[in-house]
């Protein structure tokens, strides 16, 4: 199954949470990323703690931005024929703001800012390779900064994963 949607349970700009994550807490991820719909009362039994502490921890790790439940989908199943990965060279002094409006459309479900060959990786996910070509020439070229970019179009998803655990 392709699915595209990534977690942004990490805080903002890559900074450490600002709370403390407890051996619990984590043990609370990683039921929740074995299936995000588990009942809080079963991951209490299996954890040996109250349905509260589960949800109260719960809470607070979303509220800290540290976890996001969601509900991930297949595109290809919605009607989404075609996804990409873009790789965007930006003016340096623009990075960040181009990387702000580039965000903002709502074909692009991921974007990270890298070092390497390029600035920017975008993921997008359109209806079809003419919505993507529209999504190319009329919004993500048209933003201030960008200098060159490379569309890498998926052919097929072999793996994607939410379950990396907390280590």
């Amino acid at each position: 199954m392709s699915q595209t949607a990534r977690p942004r349970a990490r805080p903002a700009e890559g900074r450490a949470p600002a709370i403390e994550i407890s051996e619990l807490d984590k043990r609370i991820i990683e039921q929740l990323q074995r299936d995000g719909r588990r009942p809080f009362t079963q991951i209490a039994a299996d954890l040996d703690v109250s349905e509260a502490t589960v949800r109260a921890r719960t809470n607070r790790l979303v509220e800290h931005g540290i976890l996001q439940v969601v509900g991930v989908t297949d595109p290809l199943k919605l009607g989404f024929h075609q996804q990409a990965m873009i790789g965007v060279r930006c003016e340096a002094a623009q990075l960040m703001e181009a990387a702000a409006a580039i965000s903002a459309f709502p074909e692009v479900d991921y974007l990270v800012v890298t070092a390497g060959a390029y600035d920017l990786l975008v993921e997008v996910v359109c209806e079809d390779n003419e919505a993507l070509l529209g999504f190319l020439t009329q919004k993500l070229r048209q933003v201030a900064g960008v200098r060159e970019t490379e569309t890498f179009v998926y052919l097929r998803m072999v793996k994607q994963v939410y379950s990396w655990g907390t280590r």
